[in-house]
């Protein structure tokens, strides 16, 4: 097994319609900048409520990636 180094980052995604979605944009847009993430973890869940209704997602996560050498 190769030996690594990895970076964490902080990221939060947002979304209207889910959980999920929050988590798959910020992934998706930490990979347009970040090469070779490799893994995330949610850390906090929040959400905003309007009429009593769920109206908004924040999820915070961190992602890590590998090193380049």
């Amino acid at each position: 097994m190769a030996e690594h180094v990895y970076k964490l980052v902080e990221l939060v995604g947002t979304s209207e319609t889910g959980i999920e979605d929050a988590i798959e944009r910020a992934i998706a847009r930490a990979g347009k900048s970040l090469n070779h993430l490799g893994w995330f973890e949610v850390t906090e869940m929040r959400g905003h409520l309007e009429g009593g209704k769920v109206a908004h997602y924040q999820v915070t996560l961190k992602a890590g990636f590998s090193l380049e050498d």
